[in-house]
């Protein structure tokens, strides 16, 4: 049964590396839903957070062709695990004078916050789950939403627990 996978894997932070991985997807035939890239921790490692659709087998053998890559240094399916999962948007709104103010007591609500404020606009800020995320952008689609950018999905496992030694050297 396909599900979605949170995968994350750890790159030296060297040029071309993202440019393989997602080569690696193309070339296989796998669709990515969300992609976050970033530095780690450690210096001269990112992160790669994938979200893939795949069922069990597909997850083992994207793991298996990624780790065959030169400079990946460590992967980790996190699907099952406890995980704090995050994404992050941008939402530009029409919000002439009347309005604004409902506009602003509905960004409260999704504890969401106006980062710009125009003449006839807002833009609002949101950081939470997908489902928080697109439950205020069904609220805000009768404002008038102009504009709209949001990351992919940035994981970590809950714990205490981080990175099997050998690869936190």
């Amino acid at each position: 049964m396909k599900t979605m996978r949170t995968i994350i894997v750890h790159v030296e932070d060297k040029p071309g590396v993202l440019a393989r991985v997602v080569s690696l997807f193309r070339r296989r035939g796998y669709n990515i839903e969300s992609l976050t890239v970033g530095h780690s921790a450690r210096p001269g490692v990112s992160r790669i957070t994938l979200v893939v659709d795949a069922d069990d087998d597909t997850a083992r053998r994207i793991e298996a062709n990624v780790y065959k890559l030169v400079n990946v240094l460590y992967i980790e399916d996190i699907t099952g695990e406890a995980a704090v999962v995050r994404e992050m948007a941008l939402i530009k709104v029409k919000a002439d004078g009347g309005r604004r103010a409902e506009l602003l007591q509905l960004a409260d609500v999704f504890r969401a916050r106006a980062v710009d404020v125009a003449p006839s606009s807002l833009v609002l800020e949101i950081t939470g789950t997908q489902d928080k995320i697109d439950g205020l952008l069904d609220v805000l689609r009768p404002f008038g939403v102009l504009e709209m950018v949001r990351t992919g999905a940035l994981a970590m496992t809950r714990g205490a627990e981080a990175i099997p030694e050998v690869f936190a050297a």
